[in-house]
């Protein structure tokens, strides 16, 4: 039964290695080399809407990566993130606006298996920071809402109070992509 279960495995892989060849002419994100493990826009924006915090990946000083875990706020069709007016993040967002964004709902470690269970989404996208002080505004709002939410008050305080000392920043997802271990799509 292994032996088959793997020889199907090794016969996807192929498939899926021709399948991503031929689609990345049309499109600049690769596919999913085990596309079996793939979940669903659903699933995956589910997992947007309900983690709190993700990492951020920007390209950073000198070209190296600059990864940074960060909360944020989901839309229903782009992320909001909050940042001082400069720093390391901010530099790298001048710099380059391609970024991805990454979150982790499930990291299950299964030592007797040499594995984890993991479920997690990847967006692809363009960061950039928001000039516009009514769109800062209504994300620093909507921000707020999301980890303190029923509590209008305080959060107007709070904004009157740091909100000209801090960006807003917005990411546009060009490409989001959710992908779970094996054994989560056998249960």
């Amino acid at each position: 039964m292994e032996q088959k279960e793997e020889m199907m495995e090794h016969r996807e892989q192929s498939r899926t290695r021709m399948d991503a060849a031929e689609s990345r002419q049309d499109s600049p994100f690769r596919q999913m080399r085990r596309h079996r493990q793939q979940l669903s826009e659903e699933e995956s924006i589910g997992i947007l809407q309900n983690a709190t915090a993700g990492t951020l990946a920007l390209l950073g000083d000198n070209d190296y990566p600059y990864a940074v875990p960060i909360s944020y706020v989901y839309d229903g069709e782009r992320l909001y993130f909050h940042s001082a007016l400069s720093g390391h993040k901010v530099d790298a967002i001048r710099k380059c606006d391609k970024a991805s964004f990454c979150v982790i709902d499930q990291d299950e470690v299964h030592p007797e298996k040499y594995t984890t269970f993991f479920r997690s989404v990847i967006a692809f996208g363009r960061i950039r920071i928001i000039d516009d002080e009514t769109e800062k505004l209504e994300t620093a709002r909507m921000l707020g809402n999301r980890y303190n939410s029923n509590q209008e008050e305080a959060l107007q305080e709070e904004l009157q109070k740091s909100l000209s000392r801090m960006l807003m920043l917005r990411f546009d997802i060009e490409h989001l992509t959710g992908k779970e271990a094996i054994e989560l799509k056998r249960q």
